[in-house]
């Protein structure tokens, strides 16, 4: 990821919907070295930001409904979010829930793309985001994965104002240019019953030692591969069912 604080359009935090909070805790910051720190307010219902040293880098939260799955959720930064949820929907998307005010910390809301990818908008209050990314640990990458790609690159720009690199293997998205992320289209080796879906990966030292440690409690859905080119890369599930990126930390993602 090319950029290295919240920028307005990029993604400026991720965190996990988990069925097992003290379990994800545990995994996670034996995984990545995190220091939980769970929000004491009733309101808030558990929530738990992640830290390393004094940056927050990530957060874990129980479900707050029903019908929400275990998985990692990407956050994109807006000046505006009511205006931003307009223009979601204007160009073909859903709003699932809010906005709604955090606190003084932002203004949020839930919403999907046209080919079904859930994603979140923030709108910053106290709280701008991330202070940590492409650190071991940390944020360092966000990947699409859709059976729309052509909607996908009709959709974003539109939202966001992403600027979109294609090549015939991998396109890019970023903002003026920056990179921070990219889009895989889903093929027939991907399940039916697994739905379009954003994608975090995380920094780290070393990608087979990542994985190593994920074997003995989750699943290796990739094993660890050097993309041509790119960096090397793994992903895997967690026990209790969200799935995540690693990539090596200082390999250009």
């Amino acid at each position: 990821m090319k950029l290295d604080a919240p920028v307005t359009g990029g993604p400026c935090w991720t965190e996990l919907g988990t069925s097992d909070l003290e379990a994800a805790r545990r995994f996670y910051t034996r995984l990545f070295g995190w220091r939980p720190e769970a929000d004491a307010r009733q309101e808030a219902g558990g929530y738990t930001v992640a830290h390393l040293g004094d940056a927050a880098v990530a957060a874990l939260a129980p479900l707050y409904q029903p019908s929400q799955p275990v998985a990692w959720n990407v956050s994109f930064a807006v000046t505006d979010a009511d205006a931003t949820v307009r223009a979601v929907t204007e160009a073909g998307g859903a709003l699932l829930f809010g906005p709604t005010d955090v606190f003084d910390m932002g203004r949020f809301a839930v919403a999907a793309d046209p080919g079904g990818a859930v994603f979140q908008l923030w709108q910053a209050g106290t709280f701008p985001g991330a202070g940590l990314f492409n650190a071991p640990g940390s944020l360092g990458w966000v990947e699409l994965m859709t059976r729309d790609p052509e909607g996908a690159v009709s959709f974003y720009p539109r939202v966001f104002g992403w600027t979109v690199a294609p090549s015939d293997r991998y396109t890019q998205w970023g903002v003026g240019g920056a990179d921070f992320g990219g889009m895989v289209t889903m093929d027939d080796k991907f399940p039916p019953e697994v739905p379009a879906h954003w994608l975090p990966y995380f920094a780290v030292a070393d990608v087979d030692d990542t994985t190593a440690v994920v074997q003995q409690h989750g699943t290796v859905l990739m094993v660890p591969t050097s993309v041509p080119d790119g960096p090397r890369i793994a992903v895997l599930r967690d026990p209790q069912g969200a799935v995540f990126g690693v990539y090596r930390a200082g390999d250009e993602a």
